[in-house]
């Protein structure tokens, strides 16, 4: 699955521009402890976290995380936006929980 397709079938908002959509989707990731995402997510992640700031751009890069899905419609920071953008980091926004996103993405996946 691509991140294009979370978007098409879920129905999730990209709050990133001039990203790559076409990231492949292997797994999905929930977790807000910056250091442990870091150890535990995985390359190809969909990650879910309810963190707005600038850090998650770093922790995705680092982990190679496809996307970074902001569950209950919370709003990022500008700042955030703009070094996504920067870094190819795509963000997707959605009014889902964390468990009805992994819940959704897991029947995609199998």
């Amino acid at each position: 699955m691509k991140v294009a397709d979370l978007i098409n079938k879920l129905g999730m908002k990209p709050l990133t521009d001039k990203c790559d959509l076409d990231k492949d989707v292997t797994g999905v990731y929930c977790g807000d402890l910056l250091s442990w995402v870091m150890s535990h997510a995985e390359a190809g992640d969909a990650w879910i976290t309810v963190h707005v700031h600038v850090n998650i751009v770093a922790v995705a890069k680092l982990v190679e995380a496809a996307c970074v899905i902001i569950p209950e419609g919370i709003s990022i920071e500008e700042a955030t936006r703009q070094k996504a953008e920067e870094q190819g980091v795509v963000i997707l926004g959605t009014d889902m929980n964390a468990y009805e996103i992994c819940w959704r993405i897991h029947e995609i996946l199998c």
